[in-house]
């Protein structure tokens, strides 16, 4: 009987622990895709296992352990709510060759990122690459046509996401070698909003992404932010 009930407490317990663990949401652009580690599945990732005929031989990443997301969620311990990220994607509607990236927007995704206690968002990358325009900050009365510009764009994202998840705690990471007005229109709108903002450093890239020494040094530096915070 006294095996019965240690064994009953303990299983209550590790059920406690698992409740209590600390629920974390990637939303990012192809710096945070995986093959098989998507949500929707249906996103396009831009990492690939080492056998898979799609994968940038121009890039030493090959295993999903290698992500920075992977390693900041498996070192502090926390587990993975999703991981809706999506190549290419930008947080306004301007894609590449002037196409329309709306389905694939930061914007029209936000709605899709579970229950989440932390959000770990890297998403302005392409918005910077596709050559799409700042345009002017504005912070309220969004129109469709607003989203074809960066500042409207990042503050309606900001705007949605604090409203859609006010119990989480929201990041955003800014990445190296963006266009600085793109850079510093982040700055600011993040500021404006009261979001914490993760600056990288000296990431190493391969064909335009993180390389296993990026992903390291991309994660290591989430992890000190995020510490230094808590102190």
């Amino acid at each position: 009987m006294k095996k019965i009930l240690f064994f009953a407490a303990g299983l209550l317990l590790a059920v406690s622990a698992s409740q209590a663990q600390t629920r974390v949401t990637i939303f990012g652009d192809s710096y945070s895709t995986f093959e098989g580690w998507l949500t929707p599945s249906t996103n396009e990732p831009w990492y690939w296992s080492e056998n898979s005929p799609y994968r940038d031989k121009e890039n030493d990443v090959t295993k999903v352990e290698q992500t920075w997301w992977w390693q900041v969620i498996d070192q502090m311990g926390w587990k993975l709510e999703k991981n809706n990220s999506y190549s290419g994607s930008t947080v306004g509607y301007y894609g590449y060759q002037n196409e329309n990236y709306q389905p694939r927007s930061f914007n029209t995704r936000v709605a899709d990122l579970g229950e989440p206690d932390i959000i770990l968002s890297c998403c302005i990358t392409n918005d910077s690459w596709t050559g799409e325009k700042v345009g002017e900050y504005k912070y309220a009365n969004w129109t469709e046509n607003d989203m074809w510009y960066f500042r409207p764009a990042m503050a309606r994202l900001c705007s949605t996401i604090k409203q859609n998840y006010p119990m989480a705690k929201i990041y955003f990471i800014l990445n190296t070698e963006l266009k600085p007005e793109h850079a510093e229109s982040m700055r600011v709108i993040c500021r404006h909003y009261g979001l914490p903002l993760i600056e990288l450093h000296d990431i190493d890239k391969q064909h335009g992404h993180p390389s296993i020494a990026g992903h390291k040094a991309f994660a290591q530096q989430v992890m000190d932010y995020i510490k230094n915070e808590a102190k």
